[in-house]
C-alpha cells in the first residue's frame, strides 16, 4: 500500500515504488500520447516523469488521504506536463531513470492500436487492463509454482466465457476430469482471480473502504465498450 510507503525512505519502499512504476507506465505513456505528443516526445516526458517521480520521493508524500495510487500518479503526470510545456529546453532522451528502460517500439505498437478515447480515457481503461494482466501473470505463476501451468492452459479461457458458454465438458476430458471436479476447478480457478486482483489493487490504496470503491471501478471501466 501507499501508506507503508510512506513513512520514510527504505530499500523495500523503494523496491515497491520501482516495481509499481513498471507495472503502469504505459497507461501514463498512452495518456502522454493522446494529449498531443508525438512518439519521441512522449517518451522522453515519460521517462523523465518517472525519473522525478522516484528522484523526488513524490510518492512518500502520497498520504492516504489523498488519494489512491492511480489518481494521484495521474494528477501527478498532469502537474508535470504542464511544467515541462512551459520549458524551453526539453530534457535528453531517456534521461535519468536508471533501471526502468521504456521499450519505444511496444509502446507504439501497443498505442497504434488503442481505440477512440480522450486522454483520461485511455488512461483509466489502460491502468485497468494492467491490474488484469497482473492478476492473470501473478495466478500464472501460481499454478507454475505447483507444475500445473497446463492445468492453467486450460482453464484460462473459463476466466473470460460467461458461464452459460462454458464447456465443461471438454476442459473435463482434456484434464482427465470428471465435469464436477472440473467444475469445481473452475470454481477456485475463478475465486482465486478475484483474491488475486484483490490483492493488486489493495497495493495501491490506503485502506479497506478505498480498495471497495476501487474493486467497483475496477469493475466499471471493463465493463465499458471500447
Amino acid at each position: 500500500m501507499i501508506a507503508v510507503a510512506c513513512h520514510g525512505p527504505t530499500l523495500e519502499a523503494d523496491a515497491a515504488l520501482e516495481a509499481l512504476c513498471r507495472a503502469y507506465w504505459y497507461p501514463l505513456y498512452a495518456y502522454v500520447r493522446r494529449s498531443g505528443h508525438a512518439p519521441a516526445d512522449a517518451q522522453d516526458l515519460t521517462q523523465a516523469f518517472f525519473a522525478r517521480l522516484l528522484e523526488k520521493s513524490w510518492l512518500r508524500d502520497a498520504l492516504p488521504e489523498r488519494g489512491r495510487f492511480r489518481g494521484f500518479l495521474l494528477m501527478a503526470l498532469k502537474r508535470f506536463l504542464a511544467k515541462e510545456w512551459r520549458r524551453e529546453n526539453a530534457r535528453k532522451r531517456g534521461g535519468g531513470l536508471a533501471g526502468l528502460p521504456l521499450d519505444a517500439t511496444e509502446a507504439e505498437s501497443r498505442y497504434a492500436i488503442e481505440p477512440s478515447l480522450g486522454p483520461d480515457e485511455v488512461f483509466e481503461r489502460r491502468w485497468a487492463l494492467t491490474v488484469l494482466d497482473r492478476g492473470l501473470a501473478g495466478l500464472a505463476a501460481e499454478y507454475a509454482a505447483t507444475g500445473r501451468s497446463g492445468e492453467f492452459a486450460l482453464l484460462r479461457a473459463h476466466l473470460d466465457a460467461p458461464r452459460d458458454e462454458l464447456d465443461y465438458e471438454a476442459t473435463a476430458a482434456a484434464l482427465a476430469l470428471s465435469p464436477g471436479a472440473a467444475r469445481v476447478a473452475v470454481h477456485r480457478l475463478r475465486k482465486r482471480f478475484r483474491e488475486v486482483i484483490r490483492q493488486e489493487l489493495a497495493e495501491t490504496v490506503a485502506d479497506e473502504t478505498a480498495l471497495a470503491e476501487e474493486l467497483r471501478h475496477f469493475v466499471k471501466i471493463l465493463g465499458r465498450r471500447a
